[in-house]
């Protein structure tokens, strides 16, 4: 009895202090990557979703220049916050990820949300085939054929870990639309808040605007970048055609640290 009581004690031990070695390490590569000290290398894995060919056309065709809107976005914005570093953020593109990852619960607990995060993260880790310097974030990027006509999943970033998940259409058309909704996600993994009601989808004002003191403050003719919408009247809000028409709101730069880097 008393050698049972101490393997499970020491199995105990071994699991906090392998926690603790984790939460530690999760913590340095965050506080790292916020310092923006040096460029962080985000790696994007794209994956054929709905197994489509005209799908995998689309993704042997993708380069990282596809992508080139994101970097130049962070390079513009971190300059207004008067940034040192003129290239935050450099991207690239891995092999196509052939399996799918495992299903976001719907109407998940907190246990749910955990599990899966877990779960996603393994999975991340067993399907990683970059070749390369490790990635500051890793982004799945799972593409659909917009001949499917269907309605996309909520994309997802998690600052554990420093990984998404992305939804998005395999065409040139919604390129621009994809990279806005990959740079969203990128700024979750850095600690970046969504600022739009859950429901309505409508941007919170006043950190979700991107002119909150605009008079008149509607329409407005920019989004910030975790509002996620253009708004144009109380209840109506426009989707950003490029990322030309977004920017990264003061509330935003704060909890990426770009106001006291």
């Amino acid at each position: 009895m008393e050698k049972q009581t101490f393997w499970h004690r020491f199995r105990v031990v071994v699991l906090l202090a392998i926690l603790l070695v984790v939460s530690l390490n999760s913590w340095l590569s965050r506080s790292r990557s916020t310092d923006w000290q040096e460029t962080l290398w985000v790696v994007i894995y794209p994956i054929n979703a709905d197994q489509r060919q005209d799908t995998r056309a689309y993704l042997n065709a993708l380069q990282p220049e596809h992508f080139a809107d994101i970097e130049q976005f962070l390079s513009r914005e971190g300059q207004r916050y008067g940034l040192t570093l003129t290239r935050p953020l450099e991207i690239h593109l891995a092999e196509v990820v052939d399996n799918e990852p495992p299903t976001v619960p719907d109407n998940a607990s907190i246990l749910d949300s955990v599990l899966w995060s877990l779960q996603f993260r393994y999975w991340a880790w067993r399907n990683d085939g970059w070749d390369g310097p490790p990635p500051d974030i890793r982004i799945f990027l799972r593409m659909f054929s917009p001949q499917n006509r269907q309605v996309l999943e909520h994309s997802l970033g998690l600052q554990k870990g420093m990984i998404g998940l992305v939804n998005g259409f395999a065409s040139v058309d919604y390129q621009s639309l994809n990279s806005f909704v990959t740079l969203h996600e990128i700024l979750h993994t850095l600690g970046a808040s969504d600022k739009y009601d859950m429901t309505t989808l409508q941007p919170q004002w006043p950190d979700g605007y991107a002119d909150p003191y605009q008079d008149p403050l509607l329409p407005q003719y920019r989004a910030e970048i975790m509002g996620g919408r253009i708004p144009q009247n109380a209840s109506f809000s426009l989707i950003p055609e490029s990322l030309d028409e977004v920017l990264i709101g003061v509330k935003t730069a704060d909890e990426i640290n770009w106001l006291n880097p």
